[in-house]
């Protein structure tokens, strides 16, 4: 499979395009808790983007943005129709070189519970289940992960 992965940021299209889907796939996942989870992953300033290319059509995406003293990693999503082709695994392992790169020692992120398959990514990447961290604490749902990088 050919794969490529590209270094962007949230203005470019590809990206934008693929955060539509991600948003449609998690209003019906999230189901009434959509609206509190949405406030938290607007794309407008986010400098450090992953668009993953299958034969030149962009299929999947992730991004890091700074949090305290971690790299949080945001609006990670791979179309339906590639999924389980470890093209997940290989943006994500992107985004962590490129938060080591920037001098990170650590990614955080939060994901839901009912994400059966991100949960799995975690886990299998590495990440350790921590306390749920803000704004997510109150969140039943939410379920936050920690990974020591570099």
């Amino acid at each position: 499979m050919r794969l490529a992965l590209l270094r962007t940021d949230s203005t470019n299209p590809d990206f934008v395009e693929l955060v539509k889907q991600l948003d449609a796939y998690l209003a019906v996942i999230d189901g009434e808790e959509h609206g509190f989870y949405d406030q938290f992953n607007k794309i407008q300033h986010l400098k450090y983007v992953v668009v993953a290319y299958h034969e030149g059509v962009a299929v999947g995406c992730g991004a890091i943005n700074s949090k305290e003293d971690a790299m949080e990693v945001k609006r990670m999503f791979v179309n339906p129709n590639e999924r389980g082709k470890g093209m997940a695994k290989k943006i994500l392992g992107e985004l962590e070189k490129w938060a080591g790169e920037l001098g990170y020692t650590k990614c955080v992120l939060e994901t839901g519970k009912r994400q059966v398959e991100a949960v799995e990514l975690y886990k299998g990447s590495g990440y350790q289940v921590i306390p749920n961290y803000e704004p997510y604490t109150d969140m039943d749902n939410s379920i936050c992960f920690s990974k020591k990088i570099g």
